[in-house]
C-alpha cells in the first residue's frame, strides 16, 4: 500500500513523506472545516433548505479535492468559496433577481467556460502573458487577504465607526486566545515541528475552552438527515437564458471564478508545472457544483496551511477529501473550534506569502502601482477579485502613459477590458 502512495503520488520525486502529506492534510482540514457549517447557513438565505446545503458542501468538497489529488497530484484543496457564496447569493440571487436555481444554472455554464479555458492552451497562455510582476502582487495581496482574515477571525481588529476598523481591547477572551495560540505556534514553525499548526489549533481550542469562548452544548447532537437534498440535485433551472440578467450573472461569475483561481493557485502551487491540471481540476469542480446544487467551488486560500506544513502532492488533498466525508457526522465537533484558534496559522501563512513582494520592482512606478493596488485593495474590499481588477486595469493605463506601449500584450488589454466590463455590469 505505502509503495502505491509513494508511486502514484511520486512522493519521492517531489522530496517528501508520506506523513508529511497526511499531516498537511490534516492541517488544511482542519482549517477549512468551518466551510461545512458556515456555506449552508450562507446558501440557505435564498430559500436552499439548511441541511441539504450543508450536505452538498461536504460532497462537492470530497469530490474537489478528489480532482486536485488524482487528477493533477497537487496539495491545492478545492471547497466552495466564502466570496464566491456570497457572491452566488447576494449578486446572482439577490442583485440580479435570478433564483437560486436559475444561479445554478449560471454556476454550471460559468464553469463549462472556466473548463475550455483550462484544456485549451488559454490558461497557459494567460499564466505567460500575466507579467511576473502582477502574479507576485497577487501572491502578496492573498498573502494580506489571508493575514486579514485571521486577525479579524481571530478578534484582534474590530469594526469602529469612526475608522473602520481597529485594534481591539487584548484582554478581549477572542483576541487573548489568538494572542496566546500565536506564541505557541510560533517558535513550533520556526523551529519546522511536523503538524506544528494541527498542534497550534488543538492548544487554542482548550485555551479558548479555559477562556470559556468555547460552546460544548453542540456536542449533544450528532445527527443529520437527508431529507431534502433532492431539491438542489440537478434543480439548475435555465428558464432565464434569455435574459440580459442570466448572462450578466454569467459573465461576471466567469471572470471572477477564472482569475481568483489562477490567482489563487499560481501564488501558492510549490510547483508550478502542475498548474494546468490544477486549473483543469477546478474547472470540473465548478461544474459538478452547478449540477449538484451548491456554489461555486474554489482553491481554497487555507490550501497555504498544507502547504505550509510540508504538502507537496496531491497525497495532502486526498487525506483533505477523505476527511470531509466523516465529518458530515461530527459537525458538532467542529463547530466548537473556535475562530481564534485558527487565526494564528492565518497569520502565520499570510507572512509566508507576502514575502514575494520583494520580487515586485518597486523601482518602476509602472509596475510598482498596479501591485501596489492589488497589495491594497484586496484585504481592504475583502475580496480577492476586486484586487485583481484594479490591478489589471491599471497595468495597461500606467504603461501607455508612460509611452511604453510595447510591454503590454494583447492579453492583457483584453482582461483589463473584460474588468472594467466586470464593474460596469456589476453596478447596473
Amino acid at each position: 500500500m505505502f509503495k502505491g502512495l509513494l508511486k502514484f503520488f511520486h512522493i519521492e520525486e517531489e522530496k517528501t513523506t508520506i506523513r508529511t502529506e497526511v499531516v498537511a492534510g490534516l492541517t488544511s482540514f482542519m482549517t477549512v472545516a468551518y466551510i461545512i457549517a458556515v456555506n449552508g447557513t450562507i446558501l440557505s438565505m435564498t430559500g436552499m433548505p439548511y441541511e441539504a446545503a450543508t450536505i452538498v458542501t461536504v460532497i462537492c468538497s470530497f469530490i474537489g479535492c478528489m480532482l486536485m489529488a488524482l487528477w493533477a497530484n497537487s496539495p491545492l484543496i478545492l471547497v466552495p468559496g466564502m466570496g464566491d457564496n456570497a457572491f452566488f447569493v447576494f449578486t446572482l440571487v439577490f442583485s440580479l433577481g435570478l433564483t437560486w436555481q436559475q444561479a445554478l444554472a449560471a454556476v454550471f455554464i460559468a464553469g463549462i467556460v472556466f473548463m475550455l479555458t483550462s484544456i485549451t492552451k488559454g490558461a497557459d497562455y494567460l499564466s505567460r502573458s500575466i507579467p511576473k510582476s502582477m502574479i507576485n502582487a497577487m501572491t502578496a495581496g492573498i498573502g494580506l487577504f489571508i493575514a486579514f482574515l485571521g486577525l479579524k477571525n481571530g478578534g484582534l481588529i474590530v469594526a469602529n465607526e469612526s475608522t473602520f476598523v481597529t485594534l481591539s481591547k487584548l484582554s478581549d477572551p477572542y483576541a487573548l486566545t489568538t494572542i496566546l495560540t500565536l506564541l505557541i505556534v510560533l517558535p513550533l514553525f520556526m523551529r519546522q515541528v511536523k503538524g506544528s499548526f494541527l498542534i497550534a489549533i488543538i492548544a487554542g481550542t482548550g485555551i479558548g475552552a479555559l477562556l470559556g469562548i468555547v460552546d460544548f452544548s453542540t456536542l449533544s447532537d450528532f445527527s443529520i438527515s437527508f431529507k431534502g437534498y433532492g431539491e438542489l440535485y440537478f434543480a439548475l433551472d435555465f428558464s432565464g437564458i434569455g435574459t440580459l440578467n442570466f448572462w450578466t450573472a454569467v459573465f461576471s461569475l466567469s471572470m471572477v471564478i477564472i482569475f481568483q483561481n489562477m490567482g489563487a493557485q499560481l501564488g501558492m502551487l510549490p510547483n508550478k508545472a502542475k498548474f494546468q491540471k490544477s486549473f483543469q481540476a477546478n474547472s470540473i469542480s465548478v461544474i459538478s457544483a452547478g449540477l449538484l446544487g451548491c456554489s461555486p467551488m474554489t482553491t481554497a486560500a487555507e490550501s497555504a496551511t498544507g502547504i505550509a506544513s510540508g504538502g507537496r502532492t496531491g497525497l495532502t488533498s486526498f487525506t483533505t477529501g477523505i476527511l470531509f466525508i466523516p465529518a458530515l457526522f461530527l459537525i458538532p465537533l467542529f463547530k466548537i473550534i473556535p475562530n481564534s484558534a485558527i487565526a494564528p496559522v492565518l497569520i502565520i501563512v499570510g507572512c509566508l506569502m507576502v514575502l514575494s513582494i520583494k520580487d515586485i520592482p518597486f523601482s518602476d512606478f509602472t509596475e510598482a502601482f498596479p501591485a501596489y493596488l492589488m497589495l491594497a485593495i484586496m484585504p481592504l474590499s475583502f475580496s480577492i477579485a476586486n484586487g485583481i481588477a484594479f490591478g489589471f486595469i491599471a497595468y495597461p493605463i500606467l504603461k501607455l502613459v508612460a509611452g511604453r506601449r510595447k510591454e503590454i500584450s494583447l492579453t492583457m488589454y483584453l482582461i483589463a477590458f473584460f474588468f472594467i466590463l466586470y464593474f460596469i455590469l456589476g453596478s447596473i
